[in-house]
Formats: C-alpha cells, structure tokens, sequence
C-alpha cells in the first residue's frame, strides 16, 4: 500500500480568507492534488480547528490562534485525505467546543480524526484504515501544551511525555493492523534538527512495532531515518516566511509498504505560497534535495533524485530499502 503523509496544514487565518473567496481546488495545485489521490491512504497533521463556535484559550501569552471554517473540510475531501491527525497545540485554541465540532465536522465528512477526542480514551485510540492485508493503524500524540491534554470526562488531546512515552509504546502492541505508522506532533517551532528526547521517542516507537514514525511541529522539515521522518514541515499556510530555515518549503512524503515495512520511501519537494501549495521547481527543489540530503545523511540514510522525486533509502534488516 501506498501512504502519502503531509505535515501542518493551518486552514484559519489567512487561508480561511481564500477559502471563501476560491474554489478549494485552487489552495493545492493539481500535480500536488494527484499525488494524495493515487495513494491508498492519505494523511496530514489539521493545525486548526474546524468550528464556528468557542472563543480563545485562556493561555497566557499564547500568541496564536487558528479556527477553519466548516468549508474547510471540502478541502480536504478534494485532497481525498482519509485521516487527519489532531495531536497538537492548536486543536483547542477555541476551546472544547471548538474541537467537539471538528470531530463532528470530520466525522460527517467522511474523514477519520486521531489524536484528540471527547476523553482521554477516545484521543489515544488508534484509527484503523483499511483492513486485512492492507490495513494501517494510525496513532498520534503530542509533547505539547499540557493544558490541552484530554481527561477520563473532558475533551482535549493525547499527551505524552517524551521521556516517558508509555501509554504510547504499549498502544503499539496493541493495535491490529498490518503496518502501524505513529505520528507525533513534537518538539520547538523552527528546530533545525530532532532534539534528543524525540529522537530515543522514535527509537522506542520502532522497538515497539512502529512500521514509520512520521513526526511534525518544527514548521521545517528534518532528515529522515531508518523507519522515521522526523519532521514533515508545513503543508499549507499563510505564516511569515524565515528566509534562512525556509519554511516555504516542505516535502509530501510517499512510503510504499508491504509485509508491514517499508519497501520505498519518497519525498517530493513542495513550494509554500500564501495560502497555496504546489511542487517546488528549479532552484527551490534543489534547496530542498540539498537539505533533505545533508539532514538524512546524518542518520545514515542516502537520498537520491529520480525526476521530480527524491529517493530515500536505508539498511533494514540487512537489506536496502528503496
């Protein structure tokens, strides 16, 4: 089966605007669209809300906050997105009712939601897709903010402490599925690299029976290693672009897996405008080829181009993967 994996897609703001102004198909170019609709299965970290409804969180000197309207969802059904995750630090930036209404919204939409949830239980459970041979469980978690996290009665999202992430290691073993992929949203804003707590998390998430762990939250993508893409960077938005880390630049990753692993990994370069993605060209995917290249060197991965995609491919189990 293959999944394709985006990172943080924010639709308030900005993006809120022209999705009331265009046609949804207008916010992701049609290559881009294509890539997410060949997939088997198509997921991506909803860096919003979804609602109407609610007003700010009350946290002190929290400096954003990111509500979608309903429509928002139209979108992702053009992506043809089977599952969003929401296990990150702006699933409640309108309160609880706010999230409720995102996992109704999504729910009637047709679209599976995993990270957050009306209790504690409902945000760690798992979401199954497929089944038999072709089945992927999904599991999400995030570092951050603990205020957000879930109770045994009130909504929120899965927490989990990177240095003791065992709820989250356990909930491995007990999945049913032929592949489990664990994406965690994890760690600082703008991080060059995995700090060290998420990389013994990623260790420990394959150890367990993790087939991928793709991670988000830096806003830029890291190196990719055995079994992990650390971070997946943004996917659409309309934020300030840092003309050093280039956060106007991102990858939709493509994992191609059988036999519950990894068979062949891709990455294909993206190109952030305001409120619109498509692939990155010219001296921008060269950017991206460049970073992606030095950064998953550094866990021993080799990353090589084949026409607009990049190849990524490390020892597993004595054999090479890709």
């Amino acid at each position: 089966m293959r999944i394709a994996l985006a990172g943080d897609a924010m639709l308030g703001r900005g993006v809120a605007e022209r999705l009331g102004e265009a046609p949804v198909s207008s916010l992701v170019a049609p290559e881009v669209t294509a890539l997410f609709r060949e997939a088997d299965f198509a997921i991506l970290n909803l860096e919003c809300c979804i609602s109407e409804r609610g007003t700010p969180w009350p946290a002190p000197g929290k400096p954003f906050f990111f509500r979608a309207p309903p429509s928002a969802v139209e979108l992702l059904q053009h992506l043809a997105v089977d599952c969003v995750t929401l296990a990150n630090n702006h699933a409640l930036d309108f309160g609880h009712e706010a999230l409720l209404d995102t996992l109704r919204h999504l729910e009637a939409s047709g679209i599976a939601a995993v990270g957050a949830g009306a209790d504690v239980a409902q945000a760690r459970a798992p979401v199954v897709l497929g089944s038999g041979h072709a089945s992927v469980a999904v599991l999400s978690a995030t570092d951050h903010p603990a205020d957000f996290a879930a109770g045994p009665d009130a909504p929120g999202v899965a927490l989990v402490d990177l240095e003791d992430p065992a709820w989250l290691v356990d909930a491995i073993g007990l999945v049913e599925a032929e592949a489990v992929l664990v994406t965690p949203h994890w760690g600082p804003n703008m991080a060059i690299a995995p700090r060290p707590p998420i990389r013994r998390t990623a260790a420990a998430l394959l150890a367990a029976g993790a087939t991928l762990v793709a991670g988000h939250s830096a806003h830029v993508f890291h190196g990719i290693g055995s079994g992990v893409v650390y971070d997946l960077g943004d996917f659409l938005d309309d934020y300030r672009v840092d003309p050093v880390l280039r956060n106007d630049l991102g990858i939709l990753v493509l994992a191609d897996l059988e036999g519950g692993r990894v068979v062949r990994l891709q990455a294909v370069p993206l190109k952030l405008e305001y409120a619109r993605t498509r692939l990155a060209a010219g001296l921008d995917a060269d950017w991206v080829e460049r970073r992606l290249r030095g950064a998953s060197g550094d866990f021993g991965a080799v990353v090589r181009r084949e026409d607009d995609h990049l190849v990524v491919a490390w020892q597993q189990e004595g054999e090479p993967c890709g």
